[in-house]
């Protein structure tokens, strides 16, 4: 599968249990540790870590596994390795505005490959 098609299904599985916001960034010319960043925001605490754990099962289903997790009821971070999916309360999103810290990320790499093509 690749990386687009985990990412589609990622968003599909996160949709069907009612995330809502849901965003991706491709960082694939950006200097950072993930290829792809999900976001999604929850409900509340409770959602929060049901989505997580719904997005677990799907993956292993299908064949992904996340690596590594963070997880509190606000804000749970999930490795896939290449990706990186956010899922938290909208209070989080908005206090930590990861969206403005990622679409800066890949506006800096765009301005670098236009000074300096390889």
């Amino acid at each position: 599968m690749t990386i687009d098609e985990r990412i589609e299904s990622i968003v599909k599985i996160l949709d069907e249990k009612k995330a809502e916001e849901i965003e991706v960034f491709n960082l694939d010319e950006a200097d950072y540790i993930a290829k792809r960043v999900v976001i999604a925001n929850s409900l509340n605490g409770k959602h929060t870590l049901a989505l997580a754990e719904h997005l677990k099962k799907a993956l292993k289903a299908q064949g992904d596994e996340i690596l590594a997790s963070d997880m509190s009821d606000d804000w749970v971070v999930a490795d896939l390795g290449d990706i990186l999916v956010h899922i938290m309360i909208p209070e989080y999103r908005q206090r930590y505005s990861l969206e403005t810290f990622l679409s800066e990320l890949v506006e800096d790499q765009k301005k670098k490959k236009d000074i300096d093509p390889a």
